[in-house]
């Protein structure tokens, strides 16, 4: 009598490796890479670009701004050089993050409209120094409270 623990086993080979198992996370690709990449090198460059100008101009805005901050608390004159450094950083900035051309270009023509005047001005006038502090705390609390957009899932 033959029990069900005695059957010979059947194996079929194929020529496909079997499959590794994967966890399924929703949304997120879990597995082995794909040998092709999603974007091509020329997007890679463009990524890697836009990204290096927004923590670029992220700095230069942060340099710019504490060193008005610190006059600004102080009372110590600055020179052009901080206001300058400020908005040419808001204008990279505004070049690699803002995603509407008209209000992008705004941006930067403002900011560089900004940056030529102070440079042709040669000082910093006290209004100018709170006009920039309080603009920077009124950007940052726009950028606070935005809501991140939900990526779209493929289909």
């Amino acid at each position: 009598m033959v029990t069900m623990a005695e059957e010979p086993k059947h194996e079929v080979e194929t020529d496909t490796p079997p499959e590794t198992p994967t966890r399924q996370i929703p949304g997120v690709h879990v597995g082995p890479p794909t040998p092709e990449s999603e974007l091509d090198p020329e997007t890679h460059e463009a990524l890697q670009m836009k990204v290096s100008m927004k923590i670029v101009g992220s700095v230069m805005v942060f340099i710019g701004f504490i060193q008005v901050f610190l006059s600004v608390s102080t009372g110590a004159e600055i020179t052009s050089f901080p206001m300058i450094l400020y908005f040419v950083g808001l204008a990279l900035w505004a070049h690699s993050s803002v995603k509407i051309p008209r209000v992008r270009y705004l941006i930067i023509a403002f900011s560089l409209v900004c940056a030529l005047g102070f440079f042709q001005l040669g000082e910093v006038l006290f209004w100018h120094k709170y006009v920039i502090y309080w603009g920077t705390i009124a950007m940052v609390v726009f950028f606070m409270f935005q809501n991140p957009k939900k990526p779209s899932t493929p289909k």
